[in-house]
């Protein structure tokens, strides 16, 4: 992009070049003639100019989704505002245009929250390097002054750790096995607890934390993703079968088979499972139906964007029946997580029928992951992945997570910049919300 005295001494050489054209032109044809072919000139290089200072994305590429999440899990970028400034910065430069921020998870809020004190006994997670910020308006106001979305992840949706403050103060709240075990390990290490989706008190709550970051901060939007279901072997706890009860004439919900497991898409051929799980999916599916009313009754400019997992997963495994959610109009933006190694695998998802079906109608992203503490992922990876994204016209990408952009890669930090320095060469602009 040309800067302002570039486009000045252009201007003023086409200028000085032509007058004299124009000047002996007049003599022979007359002054009048002289002065209609002055202002042709005159709108031609004004004309010339705003051309160059077009921007150069607007010429040459389509709007599309670059987003990134931003989350305190084996991730610094959140804990310092000098380096959450430094990040932001750094991600403007790279030509990114959408931020994910975390706030909601550990069962606290990464705001002041007025909501979550009386309920988890803080405003704020306590975590040092959090306290006494407020980092979602940090965030705000440094991603809307670098002409970025900020779009607020919840991220742990209706999980919490098993020895928060939350779930030690409404055990109540919890939903459960058949057998009544309410821990589930998350990476076969982290202890986890579950709030029932079900439960008129737990959907008050999550309401009202939703409700009081569209209406307290000028987001772009909010975002849901698997963790707004529960896990398939859930449910079992005494609001949700009394429930199932009275509308089964009394029956009980199945038991569990045993050969249930996540390797298998949580999928089995019993059909009493079947329409157990259906039935708790779209009772999900009716709390956010009400919570995406009270989204848009708060502030109807609001995106609410959706991140699962691929449709049979997320549908099976966590009851988040994302294609329902989407027919009904509750989804406005999606980026589908695909974080598949095997190309052909990555590909196989996102030719899936439902994918194709919603991507006709709202702004459909991938989810690309760019590497974990411990699992790096090749830059080479991350590129054809981007490239077959483009290739199959989704709306945009958006990378899990800030801190495996450059840190936790096989390549240097400075050559992963490289990587997506190339991917994104100049900016563009987020798609609409409806295309």
């Amino acid at each position: 992009m040309y800067n302002n005295s570039i486009i000045y001494f252009m201007a003023k050489n086409l200028f000085d070049h032509t007058a004299d054209q124009l000047v002996n032109f007049s003599r022979l044809w007359g002054r009048q003639t002289w002065l209609i072919f002055l202002a042709i000139f005159s709108l031609s290089l004004t004309l010339i100019i705003f051309t160059v200072q077009l921007p150069v994305e607007s010429r040459n590429q389509p709007p599309e989704i670059r987003g990134v999440w931003l989350t305190n899990i084996d991730s610094d970028v959140l804990f310092n505002q000098n380096t959450l400034s430094d990040g932001i910065t750094t991600l403007k430069q790279l030509n990114f245009n959408t931020l994910y921020p975390t706030v909601w998870n550990w069962g606290y809020t990464l705001y002041p929250s007025q909501v979550a004190q009386p309920v988890t006994g803080k405003a704020l997670d306590p975590t040092e390097g959090l306290q006494g910020r407020d980092i979602l308006q940090e965030i705000m106001d440094q991603g809307h002054q670098a002409d970025m979305a900020v779009i607020p992840w919840f991220e742990f949706g209706f999980m919490a750790p098993a020895d928060s403050q939350l779930a030690k103060n409404h055990p109540q709240w919890l939903t459960q096995r058949k057998n009544g075990d309410k821990i589930w390990l998350e990476g076969n290490v982290h202890k986890r607890v579950w709030l029932n989706p079900l439960h008129p008190e737990v959907q008050q709550f999550i309401t009202d934390l939703v409700a009081e970051i569209v209406s307290n901060y000028e987001v772009d939007g909010i975002q849901f993703d698997d963790h707004f279901g529960i896990p398939f072997d859930f449910g079992y706890d005494d609001v949700t079968v009394k429930l199932y009860q009275q509308e089964h004439q009394g029956k009980l919900p199945p038991n569990p088979p045993r050969n249930l497991t996540t390797s298998n898409n949580c999928s089995v051929n019993s059909q009493a499972w079947k329409e157990w799980t259906r039935w708790r999916a779209n009772k999900i599916t009716s709390y956010m139906t009400e919570l995406f009313k009270t989204i848009k009754q708060t502030n109807p400019n609001v995106i609410v964007s959706l991140s699962p997992n691929p449709q049979p997963f997320s549908a099976n495994c966590y009851l988040l029946d994302w294609h329902q959610w989407e027919r009904r109009g509750l989804v406005e933006e999606l980026v589908l997580q695909v974080y598949r190694p095997n190309l052909r695998d990555f590909q196989r998802e996102l030719s899936r029928p439902e994918v194709q079906q919603a991507k006709q109608h709202i702004p459909f992203a991938v989810g690309i992951l760019s590497g974990l503490k411990g699992r790096p992922v090749p830059m080479e990876r991350v590129k054809m992945q981007v490239k077959t994204a483009r290739q199959k016209q989704f709306a945009g990408i958006s990378f899990f997570f800030y801190e495996s952009l450059w840190n936790f890669g096989i390549e240097s930090p400075k050559e992963r910049k490289s990587g997506y320095e190339n991917l994104f060469p100049t900016q563009v602009n987020r798609p609409s919300p409806a295309l």
